[in-house]
């Protein structure tokens, strides 16, 4: 009978000793999965947020630039400004997209 519980026992120690061994790797696999969930969601977050940063420069570039244009149309409209003195699109006039200085009549 001692031999057969202390088969019994040793059983036991090594399903106990497997169920630990299981455990960890079931740990260890959790947390490498996690880690790669972890990863993948913090790269697309951040490919987004370049798409969306890139989108809105873009706008306010157009933005600015129609702006800009608006402007010029109204001053050379009410004559406060000589269309030949905007220096941007292929138009004549100045450098750099800056008005000519312009003397008031």
């Amino acid at each position: 009978m001692d031999v057969l519980m202390k088969g019994f026992s040793m059983a036991k120690e090594g399903v106990v000793a497997a169920a630990e061994k299981t455990k960890a790797g079931v740990e260890e696999a959790a947390l490498k999965t996690k880690e790669g969930v972890m990863y993948v969601v913090t790269n697309r977050t951040t490919e987004q947020a370049n798409i969306v940063s890139d989108a809105a420069v873009s706008s306010a570039n157009d933005l600015g630039q129609k702006t800009v244009e608006g402007v010029e149309n109204v001053a050379a409209s009410t004559g406060l400004a000589n269309p030949a003195d905007f220096s941007h699109g292929g138009t004549e006039g100045g450098d750099s997209g800056q008005l000519k200085q312009y003397t008031y009549k």
